[in-house]
């Protein structure tokens, strides 16, 4: 099994390489930033595709975390493998009332909590002990409640950039003229950075928010992906700020405390453009909302097609979600793997940017809420059984690319290119 990985992983790299050398000489990577630090292109090109090339790919999100974590010493510092995590927070899932005792009197001060009622889930925020690092605070908790759960606090990034360089506000795939036709209706969830809302390009969409405090914080990396999923229908859409310009934002309980709020709305189809590490209680958490008939839909990630899988899309039963550009072609930051399961325009495109003009955007980020938007067409509500035919019917629908059959590049294959 694990020589036929690496063949695939070696299979995906060559073509990936065989279609950027094709299409062009040069390669521009993105920015792939934090959405809570300024978005700004990255001067860098790279004058071959080679594997070199494709390694600094991933080490892009690595040098936007070591930036985080310089910024902000006091709030932010990573794990054992580099992933940036809340400072002094550790995170606990399925604690006894006894335990939760033992853990006070050992000075863990409850800092918060966040819970989903729908799903009997209660995640509890821990302030770790001054004279404690959170790692060895970790091992402590673990090691006094063997049956409880206990992680670090992760800290989330967008998939994809959008171009400092804004157009004029007109016409593009992502607005609609007075006088066009009626667009369907859909409902559906997006968590990232707050939206514009005065953006004219949802004027045909309820927005519902939440986060923030009830302040709402605009980005740009939530106002682009939002607008793309209104390109293909009006919405309803709820929109939850995890980020609201804080450099904890996109933290885990935050995720935790949206998704709550997500099923509180019985809001059907969720969309996270975001990337991370595995956590273990977040994982349990989507697994709890997609056995309950939540569909979860996530960018596959931009770190490059050899990287180690990023989260949530590689959570089992998650909709993972890669990117290809106008020629059909994946992108060649876009990550490979078994979590692809469909493939979406993510490049040669624009979407609504903070100056209620458009803009460039790249990314697997981009790519997600074109599938979020389709499959939240035929679920209004909730349900299991509804949400797997939904699922079924769209990788039927879905153009092949690539090897036959689903594969590790495109997946099921490209859908929505009918709605560019």
């Amino acid at each position: 099994m694990g020589i036929l990985r690496q063949f695939l992983v070696r299979m995906v790299m060559v073509t990936a390489i065989a279609l950027a050398t094709a299409a062009q000489a040069q390669i521009r990577l993105p920015s792939l930033p934090l959405p809570s630090l300024p978005l700004q292109n990255l001067s860098q090109t790279l004058d071959h595709t080679d594997s070199g090339s494709l390694d600094r790919l991933s080490e892009r999100r690595r040098l936007d975390i070591r930036q985080l974590v310089r910024a902000n010493r006091r709030t932010v510092e990573t794990d054992p493998n580099g992933e940036p995590i809340v400072r002094s927070e550790i995170l606990a899932l399925s604690v006894t009332d006894d335990a939760l005792a033992q853990m006070r009197s050992r000075g863990f001060v409850v800092d918060r909590q966040q819970t989903i009622a729908a799903a009997n889930i209660r995640v509890i925020v821990f302030k770790v002990p001054a004279n404690l690092s959170t790692k060895k605070a970790l091992r402590d908790l673990r090691d006094a409640d063997p049956n409880g759960i206990y992680y670090y606090n992760h800290i989330y990034s967008g998939s994809g950039a959008v171009s400092t360089d804004p157009t004029p506000a007109e016409r593009t795939a992502q607005s609609a003229l007075p006088g066009d036709p009626p667009r369907p209706r859909i409902r559906v969830g997006l968590l990232d950075t707050g939206i514009d809302v005065t953006h004219p390009v949802f004027r045909d969409s309820d927005v519902h928010g939440w986060g923030c405090n009830g302040t709402q914080v605009p980005g740009a990396h939530g106002t682009a992906v939002a607008s793309i999923l209104v390109a293909h229908a009006s919405a309803e859409l709820y929109v939850a700020d995890v980020y609201c310009g804080a450099p904890t934002g996109g933290a885990v309980d935050a995720i935790v405390a949206a998704l709550g709020w997500m099923a509180q709305e019985y809001v059907s189809v969720i969309n996270l453009s975001l990337v991370g590490p595995k956590n273990i209680l977040l994982e349990r958490i989507v697994s709890a909302l997609i056995s309950r008939g939540h569909v979860i839909v996530a960018a596959v990630g931009n770190d490059g097609p050899a990287a180690p899988p990023l989260y949530p899309a590689a959570y089992a039963n998650v909709v993972g979600v890669t990117a290809v550009d106008a020629h059909r072609r994946v992108l060649i930051e876009a990550e490979r793997g078994p979590q692809v399961m469909f493939a979406a325009v993510g490049a040669d495109l624009k979407a609504a940017n903070l100056d209620h003009g458009y803009a460039g955007v790249r990314g697997t980020s981009f790519a997600a809420p074109t599938v979020a938007a389709l499959l939240a067409a035929p679920l209004r509500a909730p349900n299991r059984d509804a949400a797997e035919a939904a699922i079924a019917a769209l990788a039927k629908q879905a153009i092949d690319l690539g090897l036959p059959g689903r594969d590790f590049t495109y997946g099921f294959g490209l859908v929505g290119a009918d709605v560019r």
